[in-house]
């Protein structure tokens, strides 16, 4: 082969590998470099052949990949436009399948219930154009971690029918120092149009109340829009949820430590005295309203948890089975049957450590006791009010007894 051979077959093969070099680089070529007029019009045409078969679905995935800190709620979505859905899988890192629900028009998707804190999810979408050609889009988030996110602890429950002294308390399962923000995040209203203002005892806990008590057989609402809401430095609200409970008759008793009675109104008429034996001299009831909070048929009460543990004994009790036991405070102050005591005692003489007394029967079964009756006639949230007793008032967070304060006080402890 003769030189000049030679280098038209070099010029040749160095056309041909720089065509390649064209069609497989990623970058753009250089606006300045030279080139004829049939190279650009070839590359036009591959340009046109490769969009003609590039769907044109465009997949959104949310969070986007590499998202840490991720809410749990509503968080989770797929959605696509020029095209349809055709699958989307959503596993954790483990492989654990989440189940999910393409929307009836084929363009979202998103999780059936709830994510699960600290969890790692991988998102894998396929999608068509109006051309049958495939998209496909990929993500991988995690989500937000316990450390990272608190959680409200509220009552009363919902769908649940309670008293009219019942407040909205709620929890929080970490300190909250942005409490205008958290308190912004949750609303209470009542079908009654009564005011509700939130009050913070302290950096974990916010009780809802109205200034009198709710309006019997109105309807509350509580909703809970904390997702996102930064409660602290670096620690974020995770609950997106709504509440309702119903307000049922007006019922309030009234305990009355000096005559030993207590009356017992509904809608402001007596309906009902028992005679009752309220705390000792030695150890005299909390004065004050307080409200209905917990109700057990039978239930252990030992004086030792609540300090009662003298040398010779006789403050100490440890009784497995008192019966019709209703809770008023949370340092242990009930109102509840009494079978070992005396029937004579009632309405006669005040023996207890602290708590208010009704005749009752060993197995809580006697249904013409005080006792079942009195339990039997209550819910959680109704108002026991004591009276006489030369104690001081129980303290408004002592359980469910912000009623103690009157609201000018109550207002004063809202952050907003």
């Amino acid at each position: 082969m003769t030189n000049s051979k030679r280098r038209r077959g070099l010029t040749v093969a160095s056309a041909l590998l720089g065509g390649v070099l064209v069609l497989s680089a990623c970058s753009g070529g250089d606006d300045n470099a030279s080139g004829s007029d049939g190279g650009d019009s070839s590359q036009s045409k591959v340009d046109e052949a490769a969009a003609k078969k590039t769907s044109a679905a465009q997949i959104k995935i949310t969070p986007e990949d590499g998202t840490d800190n991720a809410s749990i709620n509503n968080s989770a979505a797929v959605t696509v436009s020029k095209g349809t859905l055709t699958e989307v899988t959503m596993t954790t890192a483990e492989g654990a399948a989440v189940e999910g629900q393409i929307s009836a028009d084929k363009t979202s998707w998103k999780p059936d219930a709830q994510l699960e804190r600290s969890t790692t999810y991988k998102v894998a979408v396929t999608a068509k154009d109006a051309k049958g050609l495939e998209a496909h889009e990929n993500a991988s988030f995690t989500t937000v971690s316990p450390d990272n996110s608190f959680l409200g602890y509220f009552t009363p429950e919902d769908g649940s029918t309670v008293g009219v002294g019942m407040p909205v308390s709620i929890n929080f399962d970490k300190s909250i120092t942005n409490k205008a923000a958290v308190q912004k995040g949750v609303t209470v209203t009542s079908t009654s149009g009564q005011e509700v203002v939130c009050h913070w005892f302290n950096d974990t806990r916010m009780d809802c109340r109205p200034d009198e008590y709710w309006k019997g057989g109105s309807t509350v609402t509580l909703k809970m829009a904390l997702d996102g809401v930064e409660g602290s430095d670096g620690v974020y609200g995770v609950q997106e949820k709504t509440v309702t409970f119903k307000i049922g008759r007006n019922q309030i008793s009234y305990v009355d430590a000096k005559t030993k009675q207590m009356k017992v109104t509904q809608d402001g008429k007596t309906i009902k005295t028992i005679p009752i034996s309220a705390g000792s001299p030695d150890n005299k009831t909390y004065e004050g309203v307080m409200v209905m909070s917990e109700k057990f048929k039978e239930t252990r009460m030992n004086g030792a948890t609540v300090g009662f543990t003298d040398d010779d004994g006789k403050g100490e009790y440890d009784i497995k089975d008192v019966p019709h036991a209703i809770r008023l405070s949370t340092s242990g102050t009930f109102i509840h049957g009494n079978y070992w005591g005396a029937k004579s005692i009632f309405g006669s003489v005040n023996t207890s450590h602290g708590c208010v007394g009704l005749s009752d029967t060993k197995g809580a079964n006697d249904k013409g006791t005080a006792g079942y009756w009195f339990y039997n006639n209550s819910i959680v949230g109704d108002v026991v009010v004591v009276e006489n007793t030369g104690d001081k008032t129980i303290a408004p967070d002592n359980g469910l007894n912000g009623w103690n304060m009157d609201w000018a006080q109550w207002k004063a402890g809202s952050a907003v």
